[in-house]
């Protein structure tokens, strides 16, 4: 695991990063974490961080867990399979940290986990996935 981020791996964020307004704060080989500030409008009828922002999160830092190149210039992308989602806890605090690993695979598919937990430590959620690489990557 690493605090560290190479600015040069950065992307132009995706339209649904910049809405929700995520950002990737570490990525290394096989490990990705994400941080998202909370928004009134990610909120649930209660107060509550909605769950799909839970599972965005989840689904968004296992992907890049398991997409990470360390070549700018070779950017690899996934499609997921499957993606469970384990909701434990309720966020406390104004933003959602996920850590994501990628645990196993091979070519074409790789396996992944992830946990949410809220600035204070608390486990919110976490779940596993399975991901399909997309063969027209850029290399």
């Amino acid at each position: 695991m690493t605090q560290d981020l190479d600015p040069s791996l950065l992307e132009p964020p995706s339209a649904l990063q910049t809405h929700l307004g995520y950002r990737l704060i570490a990525w290394s080989e096989g490990f990705a974490r994400l941080e998202l500030p909370l928004a009134p409008f990610l909120m649930n009828r209660q107060g509550l961080p909605h769950g799909g922002i839970h599972a965005t999160l989840l689904d968004s830092t296992m992907g890049f867990a398991g997409c990470y190149t360390g070549d700018p210039e070779r950017q690899q992308m996934a499609l997921t399979l499957s993606l469970t989602v384990n909701y434990l806890g309720q966020a406390t605090g104004t933003r959602l940290i996920a850590e994501a690993r990628r645990t196993g695979g091979g070519k074409s598919t790789y396996f992944a986990e992830g946990t949410v937990y809220d600035e204070n430590g608390s486990v919110i959620a976490t779940g596993t996935g399975v991901f399909r690489y997309r063969r027209d990557r850029k290399q």
